[in-house]
C-alpha cells in the first residue's frame, strides 16, 4: 500500500512544535515576595547575635572611649570632668604604663620563639606512630582545660621559695645555686610568668599543629621521601610551608593573648614585686578599682583595644591576606 493511500487516523503523530517556557523567575512579584521572605528570616537569626554584640561589645567601647577624656571615679552617673587628652598624655609619661608595653614585648617574642616551636615539635612528634599516642596528647592538652585561677595557684605552690617544688627540684640534681625565689625576684619574676604561660597553653598550639599536620596528604610526604629527601628537607621543604596557614593563626591568637593577659598573672604576682610582672590589664585594673581613677583606666583600655585593632587589621592585611583569599577562592569554586 502506497503511504499517500493510508488514512489520516493512520499517519504516524507529528510532534508538535516546543512551546517556549517562560524563563525562571520570570514574575517580578514572586521575586520581590522571596526576598523578602529572605531578608525576614535572616533579620530573625541574626538579631539576637547583633543585640547582643551591641550590648556586650560595642556599647562598652563607646562607653570607655567617652570615660577616657574625662577625670571620673566611676560613681555619679556620668562623667562631666572634661580633661580632653590628660589621660593620653598622662598614660605616655607614666613609667609604669610604658614597662607594661616592654613587659608585653618580652611575653611576645619569648612566646613565638619558644612557646610555639616547642608546642610545633610536639604536634611532630605525637603524630609519628607510638604505643600511648592519644594518652600523652590528652596529658599535654591537660594544662588548657584548667582554668587561669586554678594554674596559677598550682605554681604559687611550685614556686614557692620555701619547699617549692622548683628549688627542691634543683637541690636533688645538685643545682642549689640556681634556687631563686622566683616570683619575689624582680630580675625573675617574668620568667617565671612565661613558665607558667607555656604550660598553661602550649596544649592549645600543639592541638592547632597536630590538626593541621593531620589534614597534610600523607602522598606528598611519600613522593619526597621516595625522592631522597631526608626527615629534615620534608620537613623543611613539605610539611612547614602546608602547615603555614596554622602557624600564622597560631602566632596571632598567641600574640593577642600576650596583649590581654591578666587573671593567671593577677593570681601569681598580682603585678609585683614593684611592677615587675606588670601588665597593660593589670594597671588598668589597679587604676579602675583600685584607686578609682576610671578615667585613666578607661585610657589605658582604649590604648589596649587600639593596639589589638592595629595588629589584627595589619596581621590579616599582610600575614593572612593570601590565606583568606585562598579559602574564598575554593569556596567559588565548589559552587
Amino acid at each position: 500500500m502506497r503511504p499517500e493511500t493510508l488514512a489520516a487516523d493512520e499517519r504516524p503523530a507529528q510532534a508538535e512544535p516546543r512551546r517556549a517556557r517562560p524563563a525562571s523567575g520570570g514574575d517580578p512579584a514572586g521575586r520581590r515576595r522571596g526576598r523578602r521572605r529572605a531578608l525576614v528570616t535572616i533579620t530573625l537569626f541574626l538579631l539576637p547575635a547583633l543585640v547582643l554584640f551591641v550590648l556586650l561589645v560595642l556599647v562598652p567601647i563607646l562607653l570607655a572611649g567617652y570615660a577616657s577624656v574625662f577625670k571620673w571615679n566611676g560613681f555619679g552617673g556620668l562623667p562631666t570632668d572634661f580633661v580632653g587628652l590628660d589621660n593620653f598624655t598622662r598614660m605616655f609619661e607614666d613609667p609604669v604604663f610604658l614597662g607594661d608595653l616592654w613587659r608585653g614585648l618580652v611575653l611576645i617574642v619569648l612566646s613565638l620563639a619558644v612557646q610555639l616551636p616547642l608546642a610545633l615539635g610536639l604536634a611532630l612528634l605525637l603524630n609519628r606512630p607510638m604505643r600511648g599516642r592519644a594518652f600523652y596528647r590528652l596529658l599535654f592538652f591537660a594544662p588548657y582545660v584548667l582554668s587561669e585561677v586554678i594554674t596559677a595557684v598550682l605554681f604559687t605552690m611550685f614556686f614557692s621559695p620555701e619547699r617549692g617544688l622548683a628549688n627542691e627540684m634543683l637541690s636533688m640534681v645538685g643545682l642549689e645555686e640556681l634556687s631563686s625565689t622566683w616570683l619575689s625576684d624582680p630580675s625573675s619574676v617574668m620568667y617565671s610568668v612565661f613558665i607558667v604561660m607555656t604550660w598553661k597553653y602550649f596544649g592549645f598550639h600543639m592541638i592547632l599543629y597536630l590538626a593541621g599536620r593531620q589534614g597534610i596528604p600523607t602522598e606528598l610526604i611519600e613522593a619526597a621521601q621516595l625522592d631522597g629527601a631526608s626527615g629534615w628537607k620534608v620537613f623543611r621543604h613539605v610539611t612547614l610551608p602546608l602547615l603555614g596557614p596554622t602557624i600564622r593563626i597560631s602566632a596571632f591568637l598567641s600574640v593577642i593573648g600576650a596583649i590581654q593577659l591578666f587573671d593567671l598573672v593577677w593570681v601569681l604576682t598580682e603585678g609585683g614585686p614593684i611592677h615587675a610582672s606588670e601588665t597593660m590589664a593589670i594597671t588598668m585594673f589597679t587604676f579602675g578599682f583600685g584607686r578609682y581613677q576610671v578615667g585613666y583606666a578607661s585610657a589605658i583600655s582604649v590604648v589596649m583595644f587600639l593596639i589589638s585593632l592595629v595588629f589584627a587589621l595589619g596581621y590579616q592585611r599582610f600575614v593572612l591576606r593570601r590565606d583568606t583569599e585562598g579559602a574564598i577562592t575554593g569556596m567559588r569554586d565548589q559552587r
